[in-house]
């Protein structure tokens, strides 16, 4: 049994001054501190997370999160209203699902307090241990929304036991995927992250769209694999030379010491532009499409998740575009200001990135609700941006 080590803490909701374009939220939270699903690759490694303990071994359990979860999340204690947008139930350092909560079952109190107070919830998560909340989603969902998505490498099984040790299986997780689905709740999948030389093939992203589609996945998010220096990298290239010793050389290459444990850019951008293909070619959906959560934003919140998510994708297809840092000033703007867009009138073009193009595509979406351009670079069918 892994030591577990019962905390109380001071605060449990994570707040955002924007909503994510790749989980649609701007509020999430930790229950645990570490996890035992013991994922080679986990960031939450790296020392300056500051999880006590050894990681994959040692846990905290957030005794008190439900009480102070329920303080944070009541409407009456707050001057402004909640922002758009789900309740992550998910986190930088931690899996909700991971075996501790078979006992404590927070993430069960955490949605059974979303239900009470209205918020939509995305859950995301390698365990199939999420399906004893199935009802208890299925209710939210019904009220308020609900979205389950599934965190992979790989869908190979022989890979994900060696890097993957504490996870549900890829195959559970599809099946726990496909079950959710057929009750009518939208799933969703993270291709993320793709190990370097390992599940990063053409060949392998493949592999796991197809499996994706089959289960029903209304979109999966790709990315790649950071390794920073310290823990998390040693511990990774431990594993590796394990596995594929011969791969050892070419990390070297592609992981120039950066501070972030970024990779190259040329590695990025050939992934990336793998994974674009791939998607196209299976017909899914590159993030989360605007009808999972255009009931639970506002105007001008869409606005803004719409060119973050143009942005996005463009970057997918490895082309440079004005859309992400738009979004992000015009989310700077209206922090705390209580404007909105579609009232700024010739103000809208003094906005930092918000040129011409930026301003049809917002026009577009205030007349109709969407961006056609959107659309075809969410399913892959992509012609330039009329000028």
């Amino acid at each position: 049994m892994s030591p577990i080590h019962e905390i109380h803490a001071k605060s449990i909701l994570r707040k955002a001054k924007r909503i994510d374009s790749w989980f649609c939220s701007s509020m999430s939270m930790n229950l645990y501190r570490g996890c035992l699903h013991d994922c080679a690759y986990c960031d939450g490694r790296a020392e300056q997370y500051r999880v006590p303990g050894c990681w994959g071994r040692d846990l905290e359990v957030k005794l008190n999160a439900p009480v102070i979860l329920e303080r944070e999340l009541d409407p009456t204690r707050r001057r402004k209203a909640f922002p758009g947008g789900y309740l992550f139930l998910g986190g930088g350092v931690n899996d909700s699902y991971q075996a501790a909560e078979t006992e404590y079952r927070l993430a069960r109190k955490a949605l059974e307090l979303s239900y009470r107070f209205y918020h939509p919830v995305h859950i995301l998560t390698k365990s199939s241990r999420v399906e004893e909340d199935l009802d208890l989603i299925d209710a939210i969902h019904r009220r308020r929304g609900a979205l389950v998505s599934m965190s992979f490498s790989t869908v190979d099984a022989e890979i994900a036991g060696h890097f993957e040790p504490g996870a549900s299986s890829p195959g559970e997780r599809l099946k726990t995927l496909k079950l959710f689905k057929e009750r009518g709740i939208p799933v969703g999948t993270y291709l993320l992250p793709v190990i370097p030389f390992i599940s990063d093939t053409p060949e392998k992203i493949g592999e796991s769209l197809a499996a994706f589609k089959q289960a029903g996945a209304d979109f999966t998010v790709f990315g790649g694999m950071t390794l920073k220096e310290g823990g998390q990298k040693r511990h990774f290239l431990d594993l590796l030379a394990e596995y594929a010793p011969e791969k050892l050389d070419l990390y070297e290459m592609i992981y120039p010491h950066d501070p972030y444990g970024s990779p190259s850019g040329d590695y990025h951008r050939s992934i990336n532009q793998s994974f674009n293909a791939a998607a196209d070619y299976f017909g899914i959906d590159k993030r989360l499409p605007l009808r999972l959560f255009k009931d639970i934003v506002n105007q001008d919140e869409r606005i803004c998740l719409l060119l973050a998510q143009m942005g996005d994708l463009m970057e997918l297809k490895g082309e440079r575009s004005p859309f992400g840092f738009a979004a992000y000033s015009l989310w700077q703007r209206l922090d705390g200001s209580g404007e909105c867009i579609g009232r700024m009138g010739s103000d809208l073009k003094r906005v930092k990135g918000v040129g011409p193009l930026i301003l049809r595509a917002i026009h577009e979406i205030i007349e109709t609700g969407t961006c056609g351009y959107y659309q075809r670079l969410l399913e892959g069918r992509v012609k330039p941006y009329p000028q």
